[in-house]
């Protein structure tokens, strides 16, 4: 299954795409879309648009995961976040993608064991998970693989909690 992992941000988006089988992963493709803070914030929603629907056009995904707004420094903050995930949600849904939302809290405690993780703590695990040479760069790519990485868990963990159910049933 390919699954693309977003953290959405009006400067910076991060993108991750894995393959996963639930327990086995592979990055297939990670970045950031980044914007610029002289331009008008519409025109900035704009390249994020466009540059995810690149992508997915690119590279097909099946599902997208994506971390939801948790805090912001600010209520315009928190706005400009709104925005961002809404044009990730909007590329998602033009392309046919499930759409699953984690918390950060969520998203640390399936890629480290710890929701309290530091951030260094989560790039060494995706850097490990999938097995790659070095932690990904920029710092949201990785948040986007870790998100990816917790959705892949979740659906392994969701499997298991079925089969063990029809188990029981028999």
């Amino acid at each position: 299954m390919r699954i693309l992992g977003i953290d959405p941000g009006s400067g910076a988006t991060g993108y991750g795409i894995i393959e996963s089988d639930g327990s086995k992963h592979t990055s297939i493709l990670f970045g950031a879309i980044t914007t610029q803070s002289r331009q008008p914030f519409h025109e900035r929603l704009l390249k994020i648009y466009i540059e995810l629907s690149n992508i997915l056009s690119r590279e097909k995904a099946e599902i997208m995961a994506i971390e939801e707004v948790f805090h912001a420094t600010n209520v315009q903050s928190a706005l400009r976040l709104g925005h961002a995930r809404g044009i990730a949600l909007l590329a998602a849904a033009q392309n046919g993608l499930s759409v699953f939302e984690y918390s950060p809290l969520e998203i640390k405690s399936a890629v480290v064991g710890y929701g309290r993780a530091e951030k260094t703590q989560i790039q060494s695990m995706v850097r490990l998970l999938l097995d790659l040479p070095e932690i990904p760069t920029p710092d949201h790519a990785a948040d986007a693989l870790a998100v990816a990485i917790c959705h892949a868990h979740r659906m392994r963990y969701e499997q298991w909690t079925q089969s063990t159910r029809k188990s029981a049933e028999i």
